[in-house]
């Protein structure tokens, strides 16, 4: 146990052997007792120098590091009645003041390691300290440190926190019972991380305290994205207008939550100047200096600094302690006294030792000191009873890690004000492990806030709304930020907008992805309906023609424009009025092949039997001529070679198309943002425009023919309706392919069934619609005769 101080002890043991000449001496005034062994103390007895006579008498010191310096004696004197610790060795002491200066701590420090003045020996070398109890600042202790530690003085500091303390290769014999600042950062950030607070304000002394106390918290809060808006540093020894500076920081600043990192002494100007000027509404976090100092805890200062929440270590109780200060003779430091008085009924809070916590630290170094004492002269480690502190505070004897910190341990401190009186309410607990993790408890409904009940909001900026994303302020820290709505398609994440996936668009709070609208033709919307009626209604037509056409297949208007042809011509435009409806409905990949090929084959034949029709109409005139023999060489066998024939060339391009690369259906994005539109892909584009092709090719010979015969008589002169109907056929899907490609979504459907029932409806129309209006209107004309009449001049 206690490695490090017994090494120290061993060295500094050894260096006393040698002879040394001491040159010259401090005159400082100490509390001093002989001993076997000289154990030193430096105190912050008072808070500034007394140039007139530096005695306790002039100025009454400190009601706490008074205390300190009794709770060391105290010890050193309970050890030397214990007969287990160090028996037959006597401790001794000399305590000096500092000031709470490093100046006058190291002249101190200085002063005890020359050997103490009280003694009158002969000796060239008188025994000087073996251990060192000091100090409570850190820049003090930092100067006694790094002074004493080449020389391997034992250093054991009681209330200096820096974290630069810790550095074994610099103070390798520097020691402390309270926990470095490395440990109260992390308890400050894990406070506010609990509460949340994203933008705060920073308050540092002058000193090795408050600048490492400040940057270890910067250090731990950038871990959780914590901001710090400005760090003002103060001193005691500032003038005012550094001091008006700081506050004036405080007031332009926007902060709602400020720490302190500073010394109850360096603080207190400041303090005074905030209560002044007024500045409420601030949310202050308290490091150990002053959380619970007595001079700040008034209901004056309380008005601006009421609900300040801080960390100091665990209190802790000393038996047999209160007897011992009540049993203080004044007359002792104070001629004016008779000695008669006494300190045993007094309520002062001086005599309260039932929540120590700097005087238990002091406690807990001088027992320190002595374990390894004891370890050093028997080479055996004490037995330690279970209410003494090492013990009963960590177990196992435990006291210091490799660094020379004891476990970290912490209480939670919330100003509160009862009965007029500024309390320290203790709220919560922070404790560290080995492995770095921490736990901290907090009784939040117990809290008394600046802002009342309420945790107090603490932000540069404020959430950003839903739908809209963080827009860093250039120049600015990164917790104040601007919010800009996030672009459609995407929504807003804690600092982003991410977009949604592709079959998703943004709900218009832009805080959530939702399906797209689903868009294809349907049965049951008007267009639908529409080109349903439509083409029922064609479908319809061809039957109920083809009906007529048989009923009358004898009359000579049906003899003459071939029954054969005319029946596959009206089953094929029959077909062609049902292609339309493979269009209408969700596309699937049967409805996607189905509707592209019955549509090139149905149209194929269609045309092919029109092709025939031209043929008959124009070799059955032509054969009236004399000698004219060439309709015996075009009769009903050749007609059904040619109708076949050319549908079968659809047929074979048809399933070349299946076969390569066949239609699928397919989801298009790119007509709108929020819907999807389900068209069935045409797969090979060449297969495509082929089929489209291959009909045009089979419409432009049919007009060529028909118009060739235009001049035949005009009784019955069929290749004119035919001239008509390929005309308006070719016009339709001329027109159809610029339509086609132009038309957004369902619309595209829409227009390629307009094209289809529109070259049907023409060839019904302009092919049948005069044999019927004969048929059933004029029947008279329904001769042979009247067919057969050729005007004079043919």
């Amino acid at each position: 146990m206690h490695t490090a101080i017994l090494s120290s002890l061993a060295v500094l043991f050894l260096n006393t052997v040698s002879g040394c000449e001491q040159f010259a001496r401090f005159d400082m005034p100490s509390l001093f007792k002989q001993g076997d062994v000289m154990i030193g103390g430096i105190f912050p007895l008072f808070n500034k120098e007394i140039r007139s006579i530096y005695t306790f008498e002039r100025e009454p010191p400190g009601v706490k590091s008074f205390r300190w310096t009794q709770v060391m004696i105290f010890a050193i004197e309970e050890i030397n009645k214990e007969s287990t610790l160090l028996p037959n060795i006597t401790l001794g002491y000399r305590i000096l003041n500092s000031c709470a200066s490093p100046t006058n701590t190291l002249r101190a420090a200085l002063t005890l390691a020359s050997g103490p003045e009280e003694i009158k020996s002969t000796s060239t070398c008188p025994p000087a300290i073996s251990a060192l109890i000091a100090e409570s600042g850190s820049s003090q202790s930092l100067a006694v440190a790094g002074t004493l530690g080449p020389f391997q003085v034992p250093i054991v500091s009681y209330f200096s926190t820096c974290a630069c303390l810790s550095d074994r290769a610099k103070y390798p014999t520097f020691f402390r019972t309270i926990p470095s600042d490395y440990f109260q950062a992390k308890a400050l950030a894990a406070l506010v991380k609990r509460f949340g607070w994203q933008w705060i304000g920073a308050i540092q002394s002058d000193n090795d305290y408050g600048r490492n106390g400040i940057l270890a918290f910067t250090e731990e809060v950038k871990k959780l994205g914590v901001c710090i808006a400005f760090v003002g540093t103060i001193l005691r020894t500032h003038t005012m207008d550094k001091i008006l500076d700081v506050v004036e920081m405080i007031k332009q600043s926007t902060v709602k939550v400020i720490l302190a990192f500073i010394p109850e002494g360096d603080f207190y100007p400041l303090m005074k100047e905030v209560v002044k000027q007024n500045i409420t509404g601030i949310q202050w976090i308290a490091s150990e200096a002053w959380i619970t100092a007595p001079r700040p805890s008034t209901p004056e200062i309380y008005k601006a600094f009421g609900g300040a929440l801080g960390f100091v270590v665990q209190k802790m109780a000393i038996p047999n302690l209160k007897p011992f200060l009540t049993g203080i003779s004044p007359h002792a430091t104070n001629e004016m006294c008779t000695g008669n008085e006494t300190l045993l009924y007094s309520q002062d809070m001086f005599f309260n030792v039932t929540q120590l916590r700097v005087s238990y630290n002091v406690y807990k170094a001088v027992y320190a000191i002595a374990h390894a004492l004891h370890q050093l002269v028997f080479c055996q480690p004490a037995h330690q009873p279970a209410e003494k502190p090492l013990r009963n505070q960590f177990g196992d004897n435990v006291l210091f890690d490799e660094n020379g910190d004891p476990p970290a341990s912490y209480d939670i401190i919330n100003w509160q004000l009862r009965d007029g009186q500024v309390q320290h309410v203790s709220l919560g607990h922070f404790a560290s492990a080995a492995n770095g993790d921490y736990k901290l408890s907090v009784r939040e409904e117990e809290i008394v806030w600046r802002t009342g009940k309420m945790v107090p909001s603490s932000v540069c900026s404020n959430v950003c709304p839903v739908g809209t994303r963080k827009a860093q302020i250039k120049g600015k820290s990164t917790c104040c930020f601007d919010c800009i709505p996030c672009a459609d398609g995407t929504i807003a994440n804690s600092t982003d907008c991410t977009p949604c996936p592709r079959e998703y668009w943004s709900s218009e709070r832009k805080d959530a992805c939702i399906p797209k609208t689903v868009e294809f033709l349907t049965y049951h919307e008007p267009m639908g309906i529409a080109i349903t009626a439509v083409s029922l209604l064609g479908a319809s037509l061809s039957l109920a023609i083809m009906i007529v056409f048989v009923k009358y297949r004898e009359t000579p208007v049906i003899k003459a424009s071939n029954t054969e042809l005319s029946c596959f011509l009206l089953f094929s435009l029959f077909l062609c009025f049902l292609c339309p409806l493979t269009f209408i409905g969700r596309p699937t990949v049967w409805t996607c092949m189905l509707r592209h090929t019955a549509f090139g084959v149905t149209f194929a034949l269609c045309i092919s039997c029109v092709l025939g029709k031209t043929i008959v109409v124009v070799t059955a005139f032509k054969a009236t001529c004399p000698g004219n023999k060439i309709s015996g060489k075009f009769g009903p066998a050749q007609q059904r070679i040619i109708v076949c024939s050319c549908t079968f060339i659809q047929i074979v391009i048809c399933i070349l198309w299946l076969k390569l690369d066949p239609p699928f259906p397919d989801m298009v994005f790119r007509y709108s943002n929020r819907k999807i539109v389900l068209e069935c892909n045409t797969g090979s584009e060449a297969a495509f425009y082929s089929v489209l092709g291959y009909i045009g090719i089979l419409a432009i010979i049919c007009l060529v023919l028909a118009f060739l015969a235009r001049k035949l008589p005009n009784n019955f002169n069929e290749a004119k309706f035919i001239t008509f109907s390929m005309l308006i056929f070719c016009a339709v899907w001329i027109t159809f392919i610029p339509a086609y490609v132009s038309s957004p979504g369902k619309f595209t459907v829409a227009v390629e069934t307009f094209a289809i029932l529109s070259s049907a409806f023409g060839l019904l129309i302009c092919i049948f619609a005069p044999k019927c209006y004969i048929i059933l209107v004029k029947p008279e004309k329904n001769t042979k005769k009247h067919i057969m009449n050729c005007n004079m001049q043919w």
